[in-house]
């Protein structure tokens, strides 16, 4: 029977193996203000084309900086407050559409469309060629 012999490994292990990269993006408290600002209007990849990185990046900057992942989510929130104050101030005041549309969104209403079923009498083939002999 013959031994097999086991080669050794050229590959460099992994810890003596790193490839020099790009310093990680860290945003600055201005930019995580401006981030906050935006966040209003973009979502999450609209914001990383307009910070000039990628959505991937974006996303390992939140994953660093939990400043910037709190602000987004702030930024949101306060857009989406005044939208809903703007709306029940409508709402209050009388305006019927925004009124509608309140009660679909926050109180389960829905519209429904009421349709009756009218019953039609089928002729066949055959009676409809009798019907022409007549």
């Amino acid at each position: 029977m013959t031994e097999i012999k086991k080669r050794k490994s050229r590959a460099i292990p992994k810890e003596n193996h790193k490839k020099p990269g790009p310093a990680p993006v860290v945003f600055s408290d201005d930019q995580i203000a401006e981030l906050q600002t935006l966040a209003a209007v973009l979502n999450k990849e609209q914001l990383a084309d307009y910070f000039g990185v990628s959505h991937v990046t974006l996303k390992a900057i939140e994953d660093r900086q939990p400043d910037v992942s709190f602000a987004y989510k702030k930024g949101k929130a306060k857009a989406i407050a005044n939208i809903a104050g703007n709306l029940i101030s409508k709402a209050s005041s009388g305006n019927i559409p925004a009124q509608i549309f309140y009660l679909k969104t926050q109180a389960g209403w829905k519209e429904t469309v009421r349709t009756e079923n009218e019953t039609l009498e089928v002729k066949t083939f055959g009676d409809m060629y009798n019907d022409n002999k007549t």
